[in-house]
Formats: C-alpha cells, sequence, structure tokens
C-alpha cells in the first residue's frame, strides 16, 4: 500500500513537472539510432523514445537522405511524447528548453535558396585524404579525413560542379537546429569537428581561416570560407528558440507549442564528455557506438603535430585531444546476430540482453586465452584512418594452430574492437605525456556488468570508471545541456560536479597485469596482420 502510494505520489509529481516545463529534451541523431530523452529538474529520465535507422553507401559514399531525418526524428518523439501520455497522463505541449546533438563532421552544403547541394556526405567515408593531408600541411594542425573543412577541399580539388554554389555548410545537428530555429549557429564541441577552434576566443581560428582562403583554388571561388560556416557557441549561450513551423516539424500533431528556448546544437562527442562527467581537464572519456572515440582534456598543448589524434574542444570550449575510429559495433552486432540465428535454429528464443550478455562474458572467462588464442579480428566496415586503411572490408581471421574457442572468438571481437583507438590514446599518454586522473566509459557496450570495461582497462592499462549514466548515451548528455541554459552562471564543470552527478553511482575496473600483457601481445598481432586486411580490400570489391 505504501509503495503504490509512492509510486502515485511520482507520478503525480512528475506530471505537474510536466505542465509546469521544469524539463529539458535532448534529442540524438546516432548512426544507426535517434534517440529523444525527457529529463525533470533532478536530471531522471522521465520518459524516451527512439527509432532506428542505417546508413546507406550511394555512389561510393555514406549517406543519410534528408528526408529520413524527418521521418526519424518524427518517430522517435511521437515514441517519445506518447511514453509521457501514458506514464503521466499529460500531453507533452511544453518543454523548458530542447537541445540537438548529432554524430561530427560531414558535410551538408546549401545553396543561396537553402537546397541541399548534394546528399549528406556523413563522418565515416574517408574519400578526402588528398585533403586531409594538404590541409594538415598547410595548417599545421591535423584535419582528419573525417572534418566537414576536409570534405569541402576534396570537393573543390575534385572540381564538383557544385562548390561555387555553396553558400551555407554545417554539420547535422546544426542542420535539424537552424531548421528548427533559423539560427545557423553551433555548438563549439561539434564546431570543431568542422574547422579549428581558437582556444581564446571559442571562435573559429581566424589565421587558419585566412590561410585557407589564400589557397588560389579556394580564392577562385565566389565565397569565403568565413562567410559560409555557422556561429560557434559555448554551452549556455543562447542560441534561438523553436519556430511554430519548427514545432511542426518536431510535432506535426501540433501539440508542441513554439517558443522554447534551444541550446546551441552540439556533436556526440561533447554530449559524451557531459554524460560521463569529463569536461574537467585531465578527465577523460571513452564513447562506444558505430564509432568509438577516446576523448581528454588536454592539461597542456602537445608538441608535435600527431595524425592520429583530433583536436577538438569541450561544449565550454577547452581543448581536448581525441583518438577516433570510424568501426566498432557494426561487426561486433553482425556476429552476435549469427549467434542469434543459430540459437533459433535449434528451437532457442533468447532476447538481446541475453544472447550479448551471454556472449560477451565469455570473454572474460577463465576459458578465454588472455591473448585471444591466437585470433584476430578486423571490424572495419569503413576505412579506418589509425590503421592506415582506406576502405573496410570486415575479416576474421586466424593460423591453423590457434585455439579456436567460442572464449577467445569473443576476445579476438572486443580486443580488435578497441585496438585501432588505441593507437591515439597511446600518442597522448606515451609520447606527450598526457595526464589522465579518471578515464570512463560510456555507451550501451557498457550496460552488460564488467566485461567491457575489463577489456578497456586492459587495452589502456589504467582504470575504467563506469557510471550509473552510461547507457543514457548522448541524447541525456544533450538533455543536460539544453537545462544548462538555466545554469550558465556557473562553469560547466562545476555544474555536472556539485548537480548532475553530485549522487551518481559508478563502478572502477582496475586493469588486470595478465589481461594487459595479453592485450598487448593481440596488438602486436594485430599490427603484424594488417596486410590482410589490405588484401581484402584488394579481393572484395565493393558493391556500388
Amino acid at each position: 500500500m505504501v509503495t503504490s502510494r509512492n509510486a502515485s505520489d511520482r507520478v503525480a509529481l512528475i506530471a505537474e513537472k510536466i505542465r509546469a516545463g521544469k524539463t529539458a529534451l535532448g534529442i540524438e541523431f546516432g548512426s544507426t539510432r535517434i534517440k529523444v530523452v525527457l529529463i525533470d529538474d533532478t536530471y531522471e529520465t522521465i520518459a524516451a523514445g527512439d527509432h532506428s535507422w542505417e546508413n546507406h553507401l550511394e555512389n561510393g559514399l555514406w549517406t543519410y537522405g534528408l528526408d529520413e531525418v524527418w521521418s526519424g526524428v518524427r518517430d522517435a518523439y511521437a515514441s517519445m511524447a506518447h511514453d509521457v501520455d501514458t506514464a503521466y497522463g499529460e500531453r507533452l505541449e511544453k518543454v523548458g528548453s530542447i537541445g540537438f546533438s548529432a554524430m561530427m563532421h560531414g558535410y551538408l552544403a546549401f545553396d543561396a535558396s537553402d537546397e541541399l547541394l548534394v546528399p549528406f556526405r556523413t563522418w565515416r567515408n574517408t574519400n578526402t585524404h588528398e585533403a586531409h593531408e594538404r590541409l594538415t600541411d598547410l595548417f599545421q594542425v591535423n584535419i582528419p579525413e573525417r572534418w566537414s573543412i576536409a570534405h569541402l577541399y576534396q570537393c573543390i580539388l575534385d572540381d564538383e560542379p557544385h562548390v561555387p554554389r555553396v553558400a551555407f555548410m554545417t554539420t547535422l545537428s546544426g542542420y535539424v537546429h537552424w531548421r528548427l530555429t533559423g539560427r545557423k549557429v553551433l555548438g563549439v564541441g561539434d564546431a570543431s569537428g568542422m574547422f579549428p577552434i581558437d582556444p581564446t576566443t571559442h571562435g573559429w581560428d581566424e589565421s587558419l581561416l585566412r590561410r585557407f582562403s589564400q589557397l588560389p583554388e579556394a580564392a577562385r571561388q565566389p565565397w569565403t570560407i568565413g562567410d559560409i560556416l555557422p556561429q560557434p557557441l559555448v554551452a549556455g549561450s543562447e542560441a534561438g528558440s523553436l519556430t511554430e513551423a519548427g514545432a511542426l516539424l518536431l510535432d506535426p500533431t501540433g501539440t508542441l507549442r513554439p517558443g522554447i528556448p534551444m541550446a546551441p546544437p552540439e556533436g556526440d562527442a561533447g554530449t559524451g564528455m557531459v554524460a560521463t562527467n569529463a569536461v574537467r581537464v585531465r578527465t577523460g572519456n571513452v564513447s562506444a557506438g558505430t564509432s568509438i572515440f577516446a576523448t581528454v582534456v588536454l592539461d597542456h598543448t602537445l608538441e608535435r603535430l600527431h595524425p592520429e589524434v583530433d583536436l577538438v574542444a569541450t561544449p565550454a570550449g577547452d581543448p581536448a585531444g581525441m583518438s577516433h575510429a570510424n568501426n566498432f559495433t557494426s561487426d561486433l552486432n553482425a556476429w552476435v546476430r549469427l549467434f542469434g540465428q543459430f540459437a533459433e535454429a535449434v528451437g532457442l528464443t533468447l532476447d538481446a540482453g541475453t544472447l550479448y550478455g551471454t556472449l560477451f562474458r565469455t570473454a572474460i572467462s577463465p576459458e578465454a586465452d588472455a591473448d585471444a588464442g591466437g585470433l584476430l579480428n578486423y571490424c572495419f566496415y569503413s576505412g579506418e584512418f589509425l590503421a592506415g586503411i582506406e576502405e573496410g572490408r570486415p575479416v576474421f581471421a586466424r593460423g591453423p594452430e590457434a585455439s579456436m574457442t567460442l572464449a577467445n572468438f569473443m576476445r579476438a571481437q572486443l580486443f580488435g574492437a578497441f585496438s585501432p583507438v588505441k593507437i591515439g590514446m597511446d600518442v597522448m599518454t606515451k609520447d606527450e605525456g598526457v595526464r589522465v586522473d579518471s578515464l570512463i566509459g560510456h555507451g550501451g557496450i557498457f550496460t552488460t556488468p564488467k566485461v567491457a570495461q575489463k577489456i578497456l582497462a586492459a587495452a589502456f592499462n589504467t582504470p575504467i570508471k563506469v557510471m550509473s549514466t552510461a547507457a543514457e548515451g548522448g541524447a541525456w548528455g544533450m538533455a543536460v545541456l539544453a537545462d544548462y541554459l538555466w545554469h550558465a552562471d556557473t562553469p560547466l564543470a562545476d555544474h555536472l560536479d556539485d548537480l548532475v552527478f553530485a549522487d551518481a553511482q559508478s563502478t572502477v575496473e582496475e586493469p588486470d597485469p595478465a589481461d594487459v600483457a595479453g592485450f598487448e601481445e593481440f596488438f602486436a598481432n594485430f599490427v603484424r596482420g594488417l596486410p590482410i586486411e589490405r588484401a581484402a580490400i584488394e579481393a572484395i570489391p565493393l558493391e556500388r
């Protein structure tokens, strides 16, 4: 009776918060899922919705259609609004604040009539190698293949006919925000994956803008680079409000009212930092999903140029180093689906949690050899810059004397998935002496207790913390940033420490020396075996 009354009281309390607008909404466009999270003023998730989607290969380039963007976000939003109605008996007419985030980088270019010039080119594309090399040399700052400026410059080098017509370019989060508010702005974290940011002004690096504009092939264009980029904004900045047309784009039922304040749109790296409380200097996080990146807020400027490390910014504008690998869960998920199909073939129906949990736990069981028994796995669905691989071909390989067991197979899957990101992380910590006080795991893979945490501790030879919010994801982090609009007088790091994560629970996994040694042996074999991947690229053509 008491439990029932408490539950009823909680529902009534949350319903009142919803009516009063004591909420924040975060929406994130991930690579395989669009997720919507509604939080209350205690940062608890009170409703959620999602929509699955997949990028697709068109003319050799990875893309999503803009119609998919809008149909997907409407579906995810409707699911969340239905959750609100079902759980609390409230129609969602207002929200305290809203924020959008998305996968970083890529290329969305529009003409003066706001028409998309070429299909959206995502971060996954690696056709920009020449632009990466030339701009890195010109700027003396690493410009990864994924970055928006690399995409634009490659279009210039390739004489693509649309280039002279470019009037505006942005990221996916910036595009959605623009359509909903009319404002061409971008959170500084997401902006730092378009073009280098000046850490003192938190705006574009003006000297590098000039250097780009002085390139003969850029000088011939009818635009200048500074005029076609969005305006970077730090977290907590005023970024516009939801227009009437924008409200209908998001909620075609007309229930959601316009006028809601909007946070600067951010990238998934920034929302991952927030979701793991890793925005303070010498903190870091590892965000694992379709891609994986390890980000550390730097305690000093890197002494040398390192192509393996992206220099980005936190949502507050502080410099951070990132090791980014294009590939992580796609191949892993494909193998798990295969095991699921086998289970069905023998008459077993397993839910996803049981299937993943059972397979993952074998990887850290006593039956697993520390080095994965000589098995190798390359999870490269797309090119992987860190490994020097321009295209992707998933490959599993072994010698005839390797120990082919389920435990070793799953261990090789996880070891192989974490291997590329280790390359850039080693550059920061071993070569540049970057200090890390805490490293936090973030993403759905960490929901299976201990497994990915233990593997990552072995890969980086450092303690790995996983917080109770690990599975909440970037949408929750974006909701926190949306709420931060009302707390911007407090530094973001202090706000997260003092309010958002004050009572957060966490677990820490210390590196096991045997696991560390095993991973190092696997990693050496992984690097030595990369010619296998290159041979697969030559032998297996892409379907175009």
